[in-house]
């Protein structure tokens, strides 16, 4: 059974930095694009990142850019979302997941390009 896991999420003051961490298990996707998505209370799943299948390439959602670094090792077979100068307004569940295209660039920011999703974890930033 393929999973995506995510993990590194917690609670953060406004300011602080936090970086997550999204480990497959089942199978590899070094040959796939990689996202992540967050989703807020009463709100839609909305894109945060993306990076390609070589790590050539990243994307970001206007709101993050800046603040958020997506990065992918994968002889490690994981990838990352590191997070800085992190606000209230970034509180989410956030998740990891796959697309459904193999060698895949970074601009896929819609969750129908997405195969497989993670459980999530959670961000809080208090202010």
């Amino acid at each position: 059974q393929v999973q995506l896991v995510e993990s590194g999420g917690g609670l953060v003051q406004a300011g602080g930095s936090l970086r997550l961490s999204c480990a497959p298990s089942g199978r590899t996707f070094n040959s796939y694009a990689m996202g992540w998505f967050r989703q807020a209370p009463g709100k839609e799943r909305e894109f945060v990142a993306a990076i390609s299948w070589s790590g050539g390439s990243t994307y970001y959602a206007d709101s993050v850019k800046g603040r958020f670094t997506i990065s992918r090792d994968n002889a490690k077979n994981t990838v990352y979302l590191q997070m800085y100068s992190l606000k209230p307004e970034d509180t989410a569940v956030y998740y990891c997941a796959a697309s459904n295209e193999a060698y895949s660039g970074a601009t896929r920011n819609h969750r129908y390009e997405y195969d497989y999703w993670g459980q999530g974890t959670q961000v809080t930033v208090s202010s």
